[in-house]
């Protein structure tokens, strides 16, 4: 039977899960960027930069615990094809959906100040998603995981 990690195996774990959320985000919002204009692309850039932020935040933290941030993948399968701006937009909302997920963890796993930018970055990615998608979800960060 394997042992259940220390909390400070778990923050590290899902600080770990989050940076990879972070580094896929980065990836997906380039696609995101090339198939929206006007004030989408606007926003398409801001999330970009957020989870650029959010990214290099989070490879710091994994250090402070205590870690070796894990790089980013060269490339990154999209959860669909995306051919127009509505796919874009699509993909952005899953994006920060996957992200707040990751997050959600982070919050059940930290403690202190590390909960709080967890739960920051959640509520970041939800109010982002919501804009996305026109509308919020009850519990984000919570849905049900396949």
């Amino acid at each position: 039977m394997k042992p259940e990690p220390s909390p400070a195996g778990r923050a590290l774990e899902a600080a770990q899960a989050a940076l990879a959320a972070e580094h896929a985000a980065a990836y997906g919002y380039g696609v995101i960027g090339a198939r929206t204009t006007g004030a989408r692309a606007t926003e398409a850039r801001e999330g970009y930069g957020s989870h650029l932020a959010r990214r290099d935040a989070l490879a710091r933290t994994v250090r402070e615990l205590g870690g070796a941030p894990r790089p980013s993948e060269a490339a990154y399968a999209l959860p669909f094809e995306v051919r127009s701006p509505a796919d874009a937009e699509r993909l952005a909302a899953v994006i920060e959906d996957r992200v707040a997920g990751a997050y959600s963890d982070l919050v059940r796993a930290a403690e202190g100040p590390l909960r709080r930018e967890a739960a920051d970055a959640l509520s970041a990615a939800a109010v982002r998603a919501a804009r996305w998608r026109g509308v919020g979800v009850a519990f984000p960060g919570l849905t049900e995981r396949a």
